[in-house]
C-alpha cells in the first residue's frame, strides 16, 4: 500500500532503507517525549520495525514510512494504529482481533517540524480511511501537553471527546466522522 500528497510518499516500511531515519526518530528525546519518554536504542529498533510490521501483516495497514518526494527524505511515521477500545492496547503490542478503532497517528523528526508534514499525511490518511477503507470515523490519541498534535487533529476535522488511559500514560481521545455525501 501507498499514498502520496503533492510533497510526500507514504509506504510501507522497509527495514533496511529506513532504518537510519527510525534511529534518528525514536532516539530524538524532543521526539519521543509525548510517547511515553522513552528513546530507543539504535540496536532495538530494527526489532521496533519489525513488530509495526507485525500489525500490517495481520491487518493489512499500518504506520507508513513517509519520505519527502523532492529528495526521498525519510520524514517520520504517519498512518494507522489499531485499537482494542476497552482495554487500549494496540496491534503493535499484541494481536487484536474483533471491532478495532482506526487511530491515524503521526511522528515527525524534529527538523521537519512546523512544515506542515504531519497535516499533509494525515489528511491523506484520513480521506483513505473514509473512502478505500470504509471506515465512517477515526481517531487519534494524543498527550495534553501536545499542543502541535492537537492543532494537527484540528486541521484533519478531529475535535475532542474524551480522556483515555493506555498503559503508560493518559492521553485525549479525538475523533473526526464520516461527513455524508450530499
Amino acid at each position: 500500500m501507498r499514498l502520496e500528497t503533492e510533497r510526500l510518499v507514504l509506504r510501507k516500511p522497509d527495514p533496511e532503507r529506513d532504518l537510519d531515519g527510525y534511529v534518528e526518530l525514536w532516539g530524538d528525546p524532543d521526539v519521543v517525549r509525548f510517547l511515553g519518554g522513552q528513546t530507543l536504542p539504535a540496536e532495538e529498533v530494527p526489532a521496533a520495525i519489525r513488530r509495526g510490521l507485525g500489525q500490517w501483516e495481520r491487518h493489512g495497514i499500518g504506520l507508513f514510512s513517509v519520505l519527502r518526494k523532492e529528495d526521498d527524505r525519510f520524514v517520520g511515521r504517519i498512518g494507522y494504529l489499531l485499537w482494542d477500545a476497552e482495554r487500549w492496547v494496540n496491534a503493535v503490542s499484541e494481536e487484536l482481533e474483533g471491532e478495532l478503532e482506526l487511530e491515524i497517528g503521526w511522528t515527525v523528526l524534529s527538523h521537519f517540524w512546523g512544515r506542515g508534514y504531519a497535516t499533509e499525511a494525515a489528511l491523506a490518511c484520513r480521506d483513505h480511511a473514509f473512502a478505500e477503507l470504509g471506515r465512517d470515523h477515526v481517531i487519534s490519541l494524543i498527550a495534553p501537553a501536545n499542543v502541535a498534535s492537537i492543532r494537527v487533529a484540528q486541521k484533519i476535522g478531529e475535535s475532542y471527546d474524551r480522556d483515555v488511559d493506555l498503559p503508560r500514560m493518559r492521553v485525549g481521545l479525538y475523533s473526526v466522522g464520516k461527513r455524508p455525501a450530499l
